[in-house]
């Protein structure tokens, strides 16, 4: 058929619906089995049960949905989905939908600027409009009662779209050309005079002929000079301005840190008062438990007979 551009051999599926009469549909497909010829097949399945079928994915060179006269077909996203699947890489499909004008309904019918995006997203590629025709008052009413829709402005639009020439989830090796750099078959020619310059021959080591350099005349009287103790000591901590002994402290400044830092932190010091007169009058947690009483202030010596248990 020239106006659905069906060529002889091709496999032709026809997608129909309950509106469309029988004899509308044989009309059709006979006319389509003339086009095929011998060597092309014709399959017809309803719009209804098309998700159940049992089709192999990329059978058919051409998909027509909704074409049969008197169709008043709307096609939902599962089935636009199974209408791209089946058809090959390259293959065309044509559909014909009821849409609306109207914008921002909330019925089952598909805007009219909203088609060609369903069809993309389905997967198909190079979507357009072909014609579009207004349904008539019985075609308006059978698709409001079925549908329980209340718009009136409704369409015929007849769209055409095809499958990408690759199959869903296919890959392809990259061709990656890497050029090699050519190698210089000879090598590069050196300057004579940069070679001579860093050339030295058994001649240039000769004194006679060579003004050496004495080492002694380098040094001068005061390179000479023993130089003085004093100098050659490292400044002390104190004279670096800062109250903090160096790491490798050599002046004294660290054991009078530590001196001053033990007189700061004296040791234990009583919170009763009667730590000295002996344990009978000390607290539980004295710090002197167990030592002998002693004067306030003294400083207490343990002989060795402290140390034995009577």
């Amino acid at each position: 058929m020239a106006q659905h551009k069906i060529s002889p051999g091709q496999q032709v599926a026809v997608v129909w619906d309950s509106h469309s009469s029988t004899e509308a549909l044989q009309s059709l497909v006979k006319n389509l089995q003339a086009a095929v010829g011998a060597e092309g097949h014709i399959s017809v399945e309803n719009h209804n049960q098309l998700l159940q079928s049992s089709h192999k994915e990329s059978r058919f060179d051409t998909v027509l949905s909704g074409l049969v006269p008197g169709s008043l077909m709307v096609h939902s996203a599962q089935v636009l989905a199974e209408i791209a699947r089946i058809v090959k890489p390259g293959g065309r499909v044509l559909l014909k939908e009821v849409v609306t004008a109207e914008t921002g309904n909330s019925s089952t019918l598909k805007a009219i600027t909203k088609l060609p995006t369903a069809l993309t997203l389905s997967g198909l590629v190079e979507v357009k409009e072909l014609q579009k025709e207004p349904l008539t008052s019985e075609q308006t009413r059978a698709i409001q009662e079925e549908l329980g829709s209340q718009c009136n402005d409704l369409f015929f639009v007849e769209i055409e779209g095809k499958k990408p020439n690759f199959e869903v989830g296919s890959s392809s090796q990259l061709r990656l050309s890497f050029v090699k750099k050519a190698v210089p078959s000879e090598k590069r020619a050196v300057d004579p005079t940069a070679a001579k310059l860093w050339t030295l021959s058994a001649n240039d080591t000769n004194d006679e002929d060579s003004d050496l350099l004495d080492s002694d005349e380098l040094l001068d009287s005061e390179d000479l000079k023993k130089p003085d103790p004093a100098t050659l000591k490292a400044p002390s901590c104190k004279e670096s301005g800062k109250r903090k002994a160096c790491k490798n402290c050599t002046c004294g400044l660290a054991e009078e840190l530590e001196k001053e830092k033990e007189k700061s932190n004296p040791g234990p010091k009583s919170a009763c008062g009667n730590c000295y007169l002996g344990d009978a009058f000390r607290c539980a947690s004295c710090p002197y438990a167990g030592m002998p009483a002693f004067k306030p202030g003294e400083k207490i010596l343990l002989n060795e007979n402290n140390l034995h248990d009577a």
